[in-house]
């Protein structure tokens, strides 16, 4: 059978560029559509403005921590309204590029919809492709508080025009902390309210007590066990009620709810395209999906939702299915980064998985960073080895500090490798830095799941 395009690719995130990209560079005749601005949710209201913006709150507290070195300033007020613009100045020149990347492929700027197994509808025409890849990604999960319409959600924060004096945060994963550690170093006072008993449910427990520990010692104030049940608007503001009744007056709700797979009106059903619960579309080990032509790739299957593993599913698929052979990328030790006050990154198992699976060792060291000996701010660093007992890999390292996304992607190397702690051992370490933390850890903190 003669179609259009030999792949025809829905969304022009990461994922999808890349995959249409690679395809191309094989050979493919390929079409990619994308309905906002291309580089998805990472590039536009994702990643990339994150961490921009997390940068610029680090800046007042670095005029203060300069005191304790001798310097003689004073923090200066913070324009909102320019580091939006610088933002947004930056955001369009990194839409360009990924456009320009689109170069040997037919892009439609518009949304695609599926009408069969080789077969889309999109800007008004049906279009066959050999092979169809759904990369559209997730949205913010709706609030279903009453007044939730009274709440923004991710996507808004980035083009407030102002920030508000008093911030409430519902949530507690990486985009709640992250913004509650943004608004608080622009000056902002934030609260933050969660259902668990710390926040970064999944990450592990002793990173999670620290983080919290380093909430505090910031100034936010965190209310965990809690939910909001109503948002009231008022002269000056919004009035949040929590499910204990406690009333909190403040200037702007912020949900951060986490992200659902952005499969609405995508035509799944009708192509017979199969879904969880929670929308994601269901794929096996190469991206396909219960229709043989039809694949799947980044946060719409809600699997490890991370911008380089969509990149890494993309590129794979698309060697898959007219390169050479799929290029293997190892997805059992991913690392991740949060990008909260301070980061935290981490890699492999934690604690508490780890010790279900069979005995380790259990390294740690916590302590004063060498910047804030001076500064005095309060602030620690937290490292943390799981080691396999019996032969002595690595199975997972953590960090909450300064640089630790950095020093994290490093070690995610190694253990990618398959080091062991006696490589570790061996390593000289680079002096003074907090990485070398982890090449001089000889004391053992505990045993996690030895018998009791």
């Amino acid at each position: 059978m003669t179609y259009d395009f030999d792949l025809f690719v829905i969304g022009g995130g990461s994922g999808g560029v890349r995959c249409a990209r690679m395809a191309a560079s094989h050979g493919a005749k390929v079409a990619v559509a994308e309905e906002g601005a291309w580089g998805g949710t990472c590039v536009n209201v994702g990643c990339v403005p994150k961490k921009l913006m997390v940068m610029a709150s680090e800046y007042g507290n670095a005029v203060i921590d300069s005191h304790g070195f001798g310097w003689d300033t004073q923090p200066g007020r913070h324009d909102w309204s320019k580091l939006i613009a610088a933002k947004d100045a930056e955001i369009l020149r990194l839409n360009g590029i990924y456009k320009r990347l689109m170069a040997n492929c037919t892009t439609f700027e518009a949304r695609a919809k599926l009408t069969g197994p080789h077969s889309v509808e999109v800007a008004g025409q049906t279009i066959t492709a050999k092979h169809i890849v759904i990369a559209v990604g997730g949205r913010p999960t709706a609030p279903d508080f009453q007044g939730a319409e009274h709440a923004i959600i991710s996507d808004d924060a980035f083009h407030m025009p102002t920030l508000p004096s008093h911030v409430v945060i519902a949530g507690s994963g990486y985009i709640a902390v992250e913004f509650a550690g943004m608004f608080r170093g622009l000056g902002a006072q934030v609260e933050l309210v969660y259902r668990a008993h710390a926040p970064l449910r999944g990450f592990d427990e002793e990173i999670r007590t620290s983080l919290a520990e380093a909430l505090e010692a910031q100034g936010i104030i965190q209310h965990p066990g809690r939910t909001i049940t109503k948002v009231e608007p008022t002269a000056t503001g919004k009035r949040v009620t929590l499910d204990n009744g406690e009333v909190i007056e403040t200037g702007l709700v912020f949900s951060a709810l986490g992200r659902t797979p952005y499969t609405n009106a995508l035509g799944l059903a009708e192509a017979g395209v199969k879904t969880g619960p929670d929308g994601a579309i269901l794929v096996d080990e190469t991206s396909a999906t219960s229709v043989p032509s039809i694949y799947a790739i980044g946060d719409v299957t809600n699997r490890i939702n991370l911008t380089p593993v969509a990149i890494a599913e993309g590129h794979s698929l698309a060697d898959r299915l007219f390169g050479p052979g799929p290029r293997i990328w190892r997805l059992d030790a991913v690392a991740s980064a949060v990008f909260s006050s301070p980061p935290i990154a981490t890699v492999g198992l934690t604690e508490e998985q780890a010790a279900a699976r069979g005995i380790t060792d259990i390294y740690v060291e916590k302590f004063t960073p060498m910047r804030h000996t001076l500064s005095k701010r309060t602030r620690k660093t937290l490292m943390k080895l799981i080691v396999d007992q019996a032969t002595q890999k690595i199975l997972g390292a953590h960090m909450l500090g300064e640089d630790s996304p950095e020093i994290i992607q490093g070690l995610s190397i190694a253990i990618n490798a398959g080091a062991t702690k006696q490589d570790f051992d061996r390593t000289v370490g680079i002096h003074p830095t907090a990485a070398e933390e982890f090449v001089t850890m000889r004391t053992r903190a505990r045993v996690a799941g030895a018998p009791t």
